[in-house]
């Protein structure tokens, strides 16, 4: 491969590193008055990306840059979500934040920096361009969360993130450290031929994949180490969470396959048992703490902290039905996750956070539609058919079985029977409870439209699974 179609498989990141520096530059220049070119430009350069990941797609799988970058039918998929996800994000902020005087170009050029670090983390083919990716994403990240100023609770969630997040950070560097020592190589491909050779229960791999594990943990919010994401989701703004609970869950997949599947996979004996560990403790607590939460954006993250113990138990299957299932339930989650994110901005309004379950209590009187969306998105959620989530689990569970581990099975399907508890009560509070203000809801029609498709979309692939299904099965054949 010569030195410019080297780059080619890379057009993608290439292209967004040079249009976020552009965005960048332009709103130096720009009066408050016309920032709104810096969210037009932002939505053109996701735009562009998304052109750049078409025109280039590998036939197979393309490893270049020194083996340090990989193309394939996966990282192609998870890019393309990645852009639809930020797209929508900054869509249904733009409202939000310009009611609140936060209408600035530096979330956007924030935002699209994180999505480079997810594309990176998306394609890496090695230890230490996935460790790039990594803080690229998570630096802009911290910053998002702080970008409210005058807000003491971004703050302190900020600080949290950042902490925690440089310790996990650092188990992660500490973990690739041992395995260097171990293997002599930091390429995932090499890493995975070398690995055939070690013994599962080397004492210096369990402990390099017990490192690695806690970096991994941390970035999906697993159990027990959670405790920054429901103060993270609360702190920071709407349009924050909502990034991190979509876009950042997609890296944080992708971070799993590269490292433990790719270049780990003839290992899996020895991380599996530390994954069922980590599901059934995220699956518990996600579920069984959400029941006593009132703040709807906390109630949502211990929510993801569960849903992240289900798409561990498609990873901890160790077959390629089970990636699968894991792959389809992460795409499921993020759908829904954006649905649900994006009725707490289109019921907030300037001076008011609609975060508090009391603040859907009668939301059907006030507008059926939206309700009919909200009552969509936490059905799914809970996994009552025929929703996108009830297939979601049900790959995953049927995965799980297949392998032999039934246990797992009947854990998954009582802890969501508890969890179902938390999102029927939204649903109660907003048909059978008189609603709290009569004001009828004030939003964009874009926000409007844009909400409404992702709300069908929830219902559409559930009602036709096996579209989303087979491009799951497509981007790991």
């Amino acid at each position: 491969m010569n030195a410019m179609n080297s780059f080619t498989p890379a057009s993608a990141e290439i292209f967004l590193l040079v249009a976020a520096c552009a965005v960048l530059l332009v709103d130096l220049f720009l009066p408050a008055q016309r920032r709104v070119l810096s969210y037009w430009l932002s939505l053109a350069a996701l735009l562009g990306a998304a052109f750049c990941l078409l025109a280039t797609a590998p036939d197979g799988r393309v490893v270049t840059l020194s083996g340090a970058f990989v193309a394939d039918p996966l990282s192609q998929l998870l890019k393309l979500f990645t852009c639809a996800l930020v797209a929508v994000t900054f869509l249904y902020s733009r409202d939000y934040l310009a009611a609140r005087e936060l209408f600035k170009g530096e979330f956007y050029v924030l935002g699209l920096f994180a999505t480079l670090g997810i594309f990176v983390m998306i394609s890496a083919h090695s230890m230490l361009s996935l460790y790039l990716g990594l803080e690229l994403m998570s630096l802009s990240l911290y910053a998002m969360v702080a970008f409210d100023r005058d807000s003491p609770m971004a703050a302190e969630a900020a600080m949290k993130y950042f902490v925690l997040g440089a310790i996990a950070t650092g188990c992660f560097l500490y973990g690739t450290s041992i395995l260097y020592g171990v293997t002599g190589t930091f390429d995932l491909g090499e890493l995975a031929r070398r690995a055939t050779d070690i013994e599962a229960l080397d004492l210096h791999v369990l402990v390099a994949l017990s490192f690695i594990l806690v970096g991994v943990a941390f970035k999906f919010g697993a159990v027990p180490f959670h405790m920054w994401l429901p103060d993270v989701y609360q702190g920071a703004s709407t349009p924050v969470t909502l990034f991190i609970g979509t876009a950042a869950k997609i890296a944080s997949l992708a971070m799993i396959f590269r490292v433990l599947v790719e270049g780990l996979g003839s290992l899996q004996s020895s991380w599996s048992d530390m994954l069922a560990v980590l599901a059934v403790l995220s699956m518990g607590i996600g579920n069984i703490v959400a029941i006593a939460q009132t703040n709807l954006k906390r109630m949502l993250a211990y929510s993801a902290i569960s849903h992240v113990g289900f798409i561990l138990l498609g990873v901890l299957a160790g077959t390629v039905a089970g990636y699968q299932a894991a792959l389809y339930y992460t795409l499921a989650y993020v759908i829904m996750a954006a649905a649900g994110f994006g009725m707490i901005i289109l019921l907030s309004r300037q001076g008011f956070e609609a975060e508090e379950l009391r603040d859907f209590q009668g939301l059907n009187a006030r507008s059926p539609w939206f309700a009919a969306i909200m009552l969509i998105v936490m059905f799914s959620m809970a996994g009552v058919p025929p929703l996108l989530g009830f297939y979601a689990k049900f790959a995953v569970l049927a995965a799980v079985v297949e392998v032999g581990r039934s246990w797992l099975a009947v854990a998954g399907v009582l802890f969501s029977v508890i969890g179902a508890f938390y999102y029927l009560r939204v649903v109660k509070l907003m048909y059978f409870d008189p609603p709290a203000e009569q004001r009828p809801l004030a939003a964009s029609a874009d926000l409007r439209w844009v909400l409404s498709l992702n709300g069908l979309l929830v219902l559409a692939l559930g009602i036709f699974p096996q579209a989303l299904l087979a491009v799951s099965i497509r981007a790991l054949g």
